[in-house]
């Protein structure tokens, strides 16, 4: 039988050759290394008790100061306490250690289908609706609003429509690659 017979069997890989060994060995080093991220994933949290802190006395602040007080300044200080939040979790969860919270009575249901693609998507989301929102109270005061300022709102919602697309389309891409 020569070597070039189809019915010979593929060559094995032997578990204990010395190559196998170096690149398992590697391998565990790899996948291992996802903890030098947890320190980071611990500073995020730090850093979100800071943000969460700072948004309590903006808050208090607001309410003292409630008819001075702009609505987009809070809205984007809620949207990003939720935006560091929603990565600190999906971060972790995606690149250090699952969330072991199975059986948990407050567990939420949304964690075990959620990844830092989805997260960025929701928020892109939400920037458009805020975007759509402003944009709406700027066309029914219209002869109240600078013709400028409105091509500036309108432009900056395109910018964020676009991303969000481009998110969701990226996002979808990844979807499908990790199916393969």
């Amino acid at each position: 039988m020569s070597h070039s017979d189809s019915s010979e069997p593929p060559a094995v890989k032997h578990p204990h050759a010395p190559i196998n060994r170096v690149e398992h060995l590697f391998e565990t080093i790899v996948f291992a290394s996802r903890w030098i991220q947890a320190p980071l994933y611990g500073g995020l949290i730090v850093a979100e008790l800071l943000y969460a802190y700072k948004f309590l006395v903006e808050l208090w602040e607001m309410i003292w100061h409630i008819h001075q007080q702009q609505e987009t300044v809070f809205m984007l200080g809620v949207l990003g306490l939720i935006d560091v939040t929603m990565v600190i979790i999906g971060g972790y969860a995606t690149f250090v250690s699952k969330l072991d919270l199975e059986g948990h009575p407050d567990r939420p249901e949304w964690l075990t289908h959620i990844d830092p693609g989805t997260i960025k998507i929701k928020l892109a989301a939400s920037l458009i609706g805020i975007s759509s929102i402003h944009l709406l109270k700027s066309f029914v005061n219209i002869e109240h609003e600078n013709s400028e300022h409105i091509k500036w709102k309108i432009f900056i919602h395109m910018t964020f429509l676009a991303s969000a697309i481009l998110l969701a389309w990226t996002d979808k891409i990844m979807q499908k690659d990790r199916k393969h």
